[in-house]
Protein backbone atom coordinates (compact mmCIF):
# COMPACT_ATOMS: atom_id res chain seq x y z
CA UNK A 1 0.00 0.00 0.00
CA UNK A 2 1.44 3.38 -1.02
CA UNK A 3 2.16 6.30 1.56
CA UNK A 4 -0.58 8.10 0.01
CA UNK A 5 -3.21 5.38 0.09
CA UNK A 6 -2.49 4.81 3.69
CA UNK A 7 -3.34 8.99 4.71
CA UNK A 8 -6.48 8.39 2.65
CA UNK A 9 -7.89 5.44 4.05
CA UNK A 10 -6.38 7.11 8.03
CA UNK A 11 -8.65 10.24 6.78
CA UNK A 12 -11.87 8.64 5.99
CA UNK A 13 -11.75 6.39 9.34
CA UNK A 14 -10.99 9.49 11.29
CA UNK A 15 -14.13 11.02 9.35
CA UNK A 16 -16.49 8.01 9.94
CA UNK A 17 -15.60 7.77 13.54
CA UNK A 18 -16.12 11.97 13.97
CA UNK A 19 -19.51 11.32 12.11
CA UNK A 20 -20.53 8.05 14.24
CA UNK A 21 -19.50 9.99 17.71
CA UNK A 22 -21.11 13.21 16.38
CA UNK A 23 -24.44 11.03 16.00
CA UNK A 24 -24.34 9.14 19.47
CA UNK A 25 -23.34 12.25 21.44
CA UNK A 26 -25.55 12.97 24.58
CA UNK A 27 -25.67 16.63 23.46
CA UNK A 28 -27.42 15.25 19.27
CA UNK A 29 -29.49 13.29 21.35
CA UNK A 30 -30.86 15.35 23.53
CA UNK A 31 -31.83 17.43 20.89
CA UNK A 32 -34.64 16.34 18.92
CA UNK A 33 -35.04 18.46 15.66
CA UNK A 34 -38.52 17.53 14.78
CA UNK A 35 -39.90 17.80 18.70
CA UNK A 36 -42.25 20.23 19.12
CA UNK A 37 -44.05 19.46 15.23
CA UNK A 38 -47.10 19.82 16.58
CA UNK A 39 -49.34 22.11 19.40
CA UNK A 40 -49.02 20.63 22.70
CA UNK A 41 -51.48 20.62 25.07
CA UNK A 42 -51.12 21.78 28.59
CA UNK A 43 -53.18 20.18 30.84
CA UNK A 44 -54.57 22.02 34.47
CA UNK A 45 -56.14 20.21 36.96
CA UNK A 46 -57.63 23.29 38.28
CA UNK A 47 -60.49 25.91 36.69
CA UNK A 48 -59.60 28.44 34.36
CA UNK A 49 -58.79 32.19 37.18
CA UNK A 50 -56.63 29.91 38.85
CA UNK A 51 -52.63 30.47 39.91
CA UNK A 52 -51.78 27.51 38.26
CA UNK A 53 -54.00 28.33 35.18
CA UNK A 54 -52.64 31.86 34.93
CA UNK A 55 -48.96 29.70 35.29
CA UNK A 56 -49.80 27.47 32.39
CA UNK A 57 -50.81 30.17 30.21
CA UNK A 58 -48.23 32.14 30.31
CA UNK A 59 -45.78 29.10 29.78
CA UNK A 60 -47.81 28.53 26.49
CA UNK A 61 -47.47 31.96 25.59
CA UNK A 62 -43.68 32.00 26.12
CA UNK A 63 -43.48 28.07 24.29
CA UNK A 64 -45.22 29.34 20.92
CA UNK A 65 -42.79 32.06 21.02
CA UNK A 66 -39.95 29.85 21.21
CA UNK A 67 -41.10 26.74 18.88
CA UNK A 68 -44.07 28.79 16.52
CA UNK A 69 -46.11 25.75 17.70
CA UNK A 70 -49.30 26.19 19.02
CA UNK A 71 -49.71 25.74 22.87
CA UNK A 72 -53.73 24.77 24.00
CA UNK A 73 -54.47 25.07 27.59
CA UNK A 74 -57.00 22.38 28.77
CA UNK A 75 -58.76 23.00 32.19
CA UNK A 76 -60.29 19.83 33.87
CA UNK A 77 -61.03 20.93 37.48
CA UNK A 78 -62.60 17.88 39.88
CA UNK A 79 -61.51 16.17 42.43
CA UNK A 80 -58.86 17.68 43.52
CA UNK A 81 -56.98 17.40 40.57
CA UNK A 82 -57.70 13.60 40.16
CA UNK A 83 -59.48 14.54 36.59
CA UNK A 84 -56.56 16.15 34.75
CA UNK A 85 -53.89 13.97 36.42
CA UNK A 86 -55.72 10.91 34.75
CA UNK A 87 -55.88 12.14 31.59
CA UNK A 88 -52.35 13.38 30.97
CA UNK A 89 -51.69 9.50 32.86
CA UNK A 90 -53.40 7.64 29.67
CA UNK A 91 -51.98 10.30 26.71
CA UNK A 92 -49.63 9.30 24.89
CA UNK A 93 -45.89 9.78 25.58
CA UNK A 94 -44.77 11.59 23.17
CA UNK A 95 -44.52 15.04 24.90
CA UNK A 96 -47.27 16.90 23.46
CA UNK A 97 -49.07 16.22 26.20
CA UNK A 98 -48.28 17.40 29.69
CA UNK A 99 -49.46 18.41 33.39
CA UNK A 100 -49.12 21.96 34.88
CA UNK A 101 -50.06 21.08 38.35
CA UNK A 102 -49.11 21.44 42.35
CA UNK A 103 -48.60 19.80 45.14
CA UNK A 104 -52.33 18.87 45.51
CA UNK A 105 -51.88 15.72 42.60
CA UNK A 106 -48.15 15.20 43.24
CA UNK A 107 -47.73 15.37 46.71
CA UNK A 108 -51.16 15.61 48.89
CA UNK A 109 -53.37 13.12 47.35
CA UNK A 110 -52.11 10.07 47.53
CA UNK A 111 -52.85 10.73 51.60
CA UNK A 112 -55.84 12.47 51.07
CA UNK A 113 -57.84 9.35 49.16
CA UNK A 114 -57.94 5.79 49.26
CA UNK A 115 -57.82 5.18 45.88
CA UNK A 116 -56.51 6.98 43.38
CA UNK A 117 -57.07 7.35 39.56
CA UNK A 118 -53.31 7.54 38.69
CA UNK A 119 -50.12 6.86 40.42
CA UNK A 120 -48.17 10.52 40.87
CA UNK A 121 -44.64 8.41 40.35
CA UNK A 122 -45.57 5.56 38.25
CA UNK A 123 -47.67 7.07 36.11
CA UNK A 124 -45.39 9.97 35.15
CA UNK A 125 -41.99 11.91 34.03
CA UNK A 126 -40.87 14.77 35.90
CA UNK A 127 -39.91 17.44 33.64
CA UNK A 128 -39.31 20.44 35.90
CA UNK A 129 -39.94 22.80 38.76
CA UNK A 130 -41.94 26.20 38.33
CA UNK A 131 -42.50 28.26 40.76
CA UNK A 132 -43.30 28.59 44.37
CA UNK A 133 -45.49 30.85 46.82
CA UNK A 134 -47.77 31.14 49.39
CA UNK A 135 -51.24 31.70 50.73
CA UNK A 136 -54.08 34.68 52.20
CA UNK A 137 -56.61 34.10 55.06
CA UNK A 138 -59.16 36.01 53.94
CA UNK A 139 -62.86 36.89 54.62
CA UNK A 140 -65.43 39.51 53.70
CA UNK A 141 -64.48 42.93 54.47
CA UNK A 142 -68.55 42.58 56.48
CA UNK A 143 -67.44 39.94 58.45
CA UNK A 144 -66.67 40.91 62.37
CA UNK A 145 -63.01 39.75 62.75
CA UNK A 146 -60.47 42.49 62.60
CA UNK A 147 -57.74 39.97 62.71
CA UNK A 148 -56.95 36.40 62.87
CA UNK A 149 -57.23 36.24 66.45
CA UNK A 150 -60.90 36.99 66.42
CA UNK A 151 -61.73 34.87 64.06
CA UNK A 152 -60.23 32.28 66.05
CA UNK A 153 -62.01 33.59 68.90
CA UNK A 154 -65.33 33.37 67.20
CA UNK A 155 -64.73 29.88 65.86
CA UNK A 156 -63.73 28.71 69.26
CA UNK A 157 -67.00 30.43 71.23
CA UNK A 158 -69.24 28.49 68.62
CA UNK A 159 -67.66 24.72 68.09
CA UNK A 160 -68.60 23.49 64.19
CA UNK A 161 -70.47 26.39 63.31
CA UNK A 162 -67.88 28.47 61.33
CA UNK A 163 -66.72 27.33 57.58
CA UNK A 164 -64.02 27.14 55.41
CA UNK A 165 -63.61 26.77 51.42
CA UNK A 166 -61.36 25.10 49.73
CA UNK A 167 -60.54 23.83 46.33
CA UNK A 168 -57.19 22.51 45.97
CA UNK A 169 -55.33 20.30 48.61
CA UNK A 170 -53.15 23.10 49.89
CA UNK A 171 -56.04 25.60 50.56
CA UNK A 172 -57.46 22.29 52.04
CA UNK A 173 -54.08 21.58 54.35
CA UNK A 174 -54.28 25.53 54.92
CA UNK A 175 -57.37 25.32 56.93
CA UNK A 176 -56.85 22.24 58.47
CA UNK A 177 -53.17 23.50 59.66
CA UNK A 178 -54.86 26.60 60.85
CA UNK A 179 -57.92 24.20 62.63
CA UNK A 180 -55.25 22.02 64.56
CA UNK A 181 -52.64 24.68 65.91
CA UNK A 182 -55.20 27.31 67.00
CA UNK A 183 -57.36 24.15 68.54
CA UNK A 184 -60.47 25.08 67.04
CA UNK A 185 -63.49 23.13 65.35
CA UNK A 186 -64.26 24.67 61.53
CA UNK A 187 -66.42 22.68 59.33
CA UNK A 188 -64.30 22.35 55.99
CA UNK A 189 -66.90 22.88 52.70
CA UNK A 190 -64.77 21.15 49.39
CA UNK A 191 -65.02 23.27 45.91
CA UNK A 192 -63.52 22.13 42.87
CA UNK A 193 -61.28 25.08 42.80
CA UNK A 194 -60.61 27.99 44.75
CA UNK A 195 -62.11 30.18 42.14
CA UNK A 196 -65.27 28.47 42.96
CA UNK A 197 -64.76 28.97 46.88
CA UNK A 198 -63.85 32.23 46.46
CA UNK A 199 -67.30 32.95 45.03
CA UNK A 200 -68.92 31.50 47.63
CA UNK A 201 -67.11 33.19 49.98
CA UNK A 202 -67.88 36.79 48.45
CA UNK A 203 -71.61 35.50 48.70
CA UNK A 204 -71.86 34.73 52.23
CA UNK A 205 -72.42 30.73 51.86
CA UNK A 206 -68.81 30.05 54.09
CA UNK A 207 -67.36 32.06 56.45
CA UNK A 208 -63.23 32.29 55.63
CA UNK A 209 -60.47 30.27 53.14
CA UNK A 210 -57.00 30.51 53.05
CA UNK A 211 -56.11 31.18 49.14
CA UNK A 212 -53.39 31.23 46.93
CA UNK A 213 -52.93 35.11 46.76
CA UNK A 214 -53.19 34.59 42.67
CA UNK A 215 -56.68 34.34 43.41
CA UNK A 216 -56.76 36.27 46.62
CA UNK A 217 -54.94 39.47 45.86
CA UNK A 218 -57.32 40.76 43.33
CA UNK A 219 -60.41 40.33 45.04
CA UNK A 220 -58.76 41.90 48.03
CA UNK A 221 -57.37 45.13 45.85
CA UNK A 222 -60.75 44.96 44.63
CA UNK A 223 -62.66 45.40 47.77
CA UNK A 224 -64.46 42.64 47.79
CA UNK A 225 -62.55 40.38 50.76
CA UNK A 226 -60.35 41.26 53.37
CA UNK A 227 -56.68 39.70 54.65
CA UNK A 228 -56.30 39.34 57.76
CA UNK A 229 -53.22 36.95 57.62
CA UNK A 230 -50.90 35.39 54.70
CA UNK A 231 -49.68 31.80 55.50
CA UNK A 232 -45.78 31.24 55.11
CA UNK A 233 -43.16 32.61 57.71
CA UNK A 234 -42.35 36.11 55.75
CA UNK A 235 -44.99 38.92 54.96
CA UNK A 236 -45.93 38.92 51.13
CA UNK A 237 -44.81 42.11 49.00
CA UNK A 238 -48.32 42.30 47.59
CA UNK A 239 -49.62 42.48 51.17
CA UNK A 240 -46.79 44.09 53.35
CA UNK A 241 -49.58 45.89 55.97
CA UNK A 242 -50.82 42.03 56.32
CA UNK A 243 -48.93 39.83 58.80
CA UNK A 244 -48.33 36.28 58.88
CA UNK A 245 -50.42 34.16 60.51
CA UNK A 246 -48.27 33.07 63.09
CA UNK A 247 -47.14 36.95 63.73
CA UNK A 248 -50.98 36.95 64.58
CA UNK A 249 -50.99 34.72 66.97
CA UNK A 250 -51.16 31.30 65.44
CA UNK A 251 -47.72 30.36 66.91
CA UNK A 252 -45.88 28.05 64.03
CA UNK A 253 -47.76 28.47 60.82
CA UNK A 254 -46.50 27.40 57.86
CA UNK A 255 -47.95 26.24 54.89
CA UNK A 256 -47.03 27.12 50.73
CA UNK A 257 -47.56 25.84 47.40
CA UNK A 258 -45.44 24.76 44.33
CA UNK A 259 -45.91 24.09 40.77
CA UNK A 260 -44.16 21.98 38.15
CA UNK A 261 -44.91 19.95 34.73
CA UNK A 262 -45.39 16.36 34.77
CA UNK A 263 -45.24 14.44 31.09
CA UNK A 264 -46.51 10.77 30.98
CA UNK A 265 -44.09 7.86 31.69
CA UNK A 266 -42.07 7.20 29.35
CA UNK A 267 -42.16 9.87 27.71
CA UNK A 268 -38.38 9.60 25.83
CA UNK A 269 -35.56 11.38 27.68
CA UNK A 270 -34.64 13.42 24.67
CA UNK A 271 -37.98 15.03 24.64
CA UNK A 272 -37.92 15.29 28.06
CA UNK A 273 -34.81 16.96 28.06
CA UNK A 274 -35.94 19.41 25.20
CA UNK A 275 -39.50 20.47 27.32
CA UNK A 276 -37.41 21.25 30.70
CA UNK A 277 -35.44 23.41 28.59
CA UNK A 278 -38.56 25.01 26.97
CA UNK A 279 -40.20 25.33 30.36
CA UNK A 280 -37.15 26.71 32.19
CA UNK A 281 -37.06 29.92 29.64
CA UNK A 282 -40.55 30.32 29.91
CA UNK A 283 -40.67 30.35 33.68
CA UNK A 284 -38.28 33.26 33.50
CA UNK A 285 -40.34 35.18 30.26
CA UNK A 286 -41.92 38.30 30.66
CA UNK A 287 -45.37 37.14 30.79
CA UNK A 288 -44.19 34.51 33.67
CA UNK A 289 -42.69 37.49 35.55
CA UNK A 290 -46.04 39.07 35.00
CA UNK A 291 -47.61 36.34 36.64
CA UNK A 292 -45.00 35.65 39.47
CA UNK A 293 -44.93 39.34 40.37
CA UNK A 294 -48.89 39.87 40.33
CA UNK A 295 -49.01 36.36 42.74
CA UNK A 296 -46.25 37.32 45.37
CA UNK A 297 -44.75 33.67 44.15
CA UNK A 298 -41.28 33.12 43.01
CA UNK A 299 -39.70 31.22 40.05
CA UNK A 300 -38.38 27.84 40.86
CA UNK A 301 -36.91 25.58 37.97
CA UNK A 302 -35.22 22.20 38.57
CA UNK A 303 -33.68 18.91 36.15
CA UNK A 304 -36.28 16.04 36.29
CA UNK A 305 -33.87 14.02 38.71
CA UNK A 306 -34.34 16.95 41.02
CA UNK A 307 -38.25 17.09 40.61
CA UNK A 308 -38.32 13.99 41.33
CA UNK A 309 -36.32 13.80 44.27
CA UNK A 310 -38.40 16.89 45.82
CA UNK A 311 -41.56 15.25 44.85
CA UNK A 312 -40.62 12.24 47.08
CA UNK A 313 -39.80 14.49 50.43
CA UNK A 314 -42.57 16.59 49.61
CA UNK A 315 -44.95 13.74 49.78
CA UNK A 316 -43.48 12.57 52.90
CA UNK A 317 -44.10 15.98 54.87
CA UNK A 318 -47.48 16.52 53.46
CA UNK A 319 -48.07 12.80 55.02
CA UNK A 320 -46.96 14.60 58.04
CA UNK A 321 -49.40 17.17 57.93
CA UNK A 322 -52.51 15.44 57.30
CA UNK A 323 -52.01 12.75 59.61
CA UNK A 324 -51.28 15.13 62.29
CA UNK A 325 -54.70 16.94 61.21
CA UNK A 326 -56.50 13.66 61.67
CA UNK A 327 -58.13 13.55 58.14
CA UNK A 328 -58.96 10.31 56.98
CA UNK A 329 -58.34 9.26 53.38
CA UNK A 330 -61.96 9.10 51.54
Amino acid sequence: MTEHSRIRRSTLAATVALAAGTLLSPLAMAQPLDFPSKPITLVVPFAAGSATDQLARALGQSMTEQTRQPVVVDNKGGASGQIAAAQVARAPADGYTLLITTNTTHAANEHLYKKLSYDPVKDFSPVTGLGKGGQVLVVRPEAPYANVMDLVAAAKKTPGKLSFGSGSSSSRMAGEMFKQLSGTDILHVPYKSNPNAITDLIGGQIDFMITDTSTGVPQIKGGKLKALGVSTTERNPLLPDVPTIAEAGVKGYDMGYWFAAYAPAGTPPAVVARLNELLAAGAKSAAAKTFFEGSGSTVWTTTPDELAKFQAAETAKWGRVIKAAGIEAE
